[in-house]
């Protein structure tokens, strides 16, 4: 007779999701490759990439060791993960400004930005609280309230930076979160509204404090900067070498690009023309050099990647494993809409990485740590469907034995 504290047998990580995963990450090591070689950044060609195989080796090993580890395990630990995220993003704020945004920590030659762990940090906090609330979630004060209250918190920290694109991405995807816990859609809207008004005391907090700065203009240069983006949405052309430049650029890469590409390598936008290539215009990038039928390939390649961990999260038999897995999958998801939507001029630019193609190592550690929790996910929604075809196989074989 087996005992009960046996353990169950685990199941196979999804293959698909796997390689589908390792598939980006490598084919975002070859843009980023493509979009900085011409940089010369610190006189070596290779700063970029070389860097970003780092961070990509380090990901890979979090990832496969994640992927070993019961997903379970992350609803015990969601409040010390929680609790030092809280504390990395207060540290933030003592930090100079670097691009007019307080969003780096240095260690060493190395920088972090918390608001990348704040995304996971945020999505197994909500999914563990929401798992024990239940059906309580519906009542307003006592269930909802204060699971908002979490999310307004964080965001206020990452606002303060100031960083709206990372921001908008969080409450998104904690809205998501919220509304597969079974959240009612008339409070999930009312909230929306709360936290608009929470994000206009905390800019109008900050305006007052800038106030009393002996370096004011840099309050003035920032408030500028993020009119100059709504203009340039609205029309890129009104300042074409100033505020409408970069989306200029990045519209003009796409055209260049046309249905084949001018092959990869061949990008003349990414020659001193769009600022940041490796980063936030590496699609701009990717449309110049493979065209229409090369971004379409890519962007379809994306949307079974997400479609696929959907899956996963809805198969898995635990609630606390299906809101994580389609808070994961539903932050990359958005966040490439962020990204892409800006480059493209669907939205205006926010600034955000594009997942497992952009340069940065915060972001691709983060991403790799979150697929590791994805595919262990996984494993637990094969588990059972493994075991039920074994009894059905079984119970097939007894019957013709008889």
């Amino acid at each position: 007779m087996k005992s009960k504290s046996t353990p169950a047998k685990k199941g196979t990580p999804d293959f698909q999701l796997l390689i589908l995963t390792l598939l980006l990450v490598g084919f975002g090591v070859i843009m980023v490759f493509s979009s900085s070689s011409s940089l010369y950044f610190r006189g070596d060609p290779l700063y970029f990439l070389k860097r970003q195989l780092v961070w990509v080796v380090l990901g890979s090993f979090v990832m496969f060791t994640v992927m070993n580890i019961h997903y379970s395990r992350f609803k015990k630990w969601y409040a010390p993960i929680f609790i030092i995220t809280l504390i990395l993003l207060l540290m933030v704020a003592s930090t100079e400004r670097i691009n007019g945004a307080k969003s780096w920590l240095s260690i060493g030659s190395l920088g972090i930005q918390p608001t990348e762990l704040a995304k996971i940090s945020i999505i197994l906090y909500l999914s563990a609280l929401i798992t024990k609330k239940g059906e309580r979630l519906r009542d307003f004060r006592t269930g909802y309230i204060p699971v908002m209250v979490i999310v307004g918190i964080v965001a206020g920290l990452i606002m303060m930076q100031p960083d709206l694109g990372s921001c908008l991405i969080l409450v998104a995807t904690s809205g998501l979160v919220v509304f597969a816990g079974g959240a009612s859609l008339k409070h999930i809207l009312a909230s929306i509204v709360l936290l608009v008004l929470g994000a206009g005391l905390v800019l109008g907090a900050k305006t007052v404090v800038d106030s009393f700065s002996p370096v004011q203009e840099k309050s003035v240069a920032e408030q500028d900067y993020k009119k100059g983006r709504i203009e340039a949405f609205i029309d890129p052309y009104d300042d074409p070498k100033g505020t409408g430049y970069n989306i200029i650029q990045s519209l003009t890469a796409l055209g260049q690009g046309g249905v084949s590409g001018a092959g990869f390598g061949q990008s003349v936008q990414k020659l001193n023309y769009l600022k940041n290539p490796e980063t936030d215009f590496i699609f701009a990038v990717m449309g110049e050099e493979l065209g229409f039928v090369g971004t379409a390939l890519f962007l379809l390649i994306y949307l079974y990647f997400i479609w696929r961990g959907i899956l996963i999260a809805l198969r898995c038999p635990d609630p606390f494993g299906t809101l994580v897995g389609i808070g994961i999958m539903g932050w990359i998801a958005i966040q490439a809409f962020v990204n892409i939507g800006g480059v493209t001029k669907t939205i205006p630019l926010t600034g955000v990485t594009l997942p497992f193609i952009s340069y940065g190592g915060s972001s691709m550690l983060v991403m790799m740590l979150s697929m590791g929790i994805m595919l262990s996910i996984s494993r637990e929604s094969n588990r059972p469907a493994k075991e039920e075809v074994t009894k059905s196989v079984t119970t097939v074989r007894q019957v013709r034995a008889r």
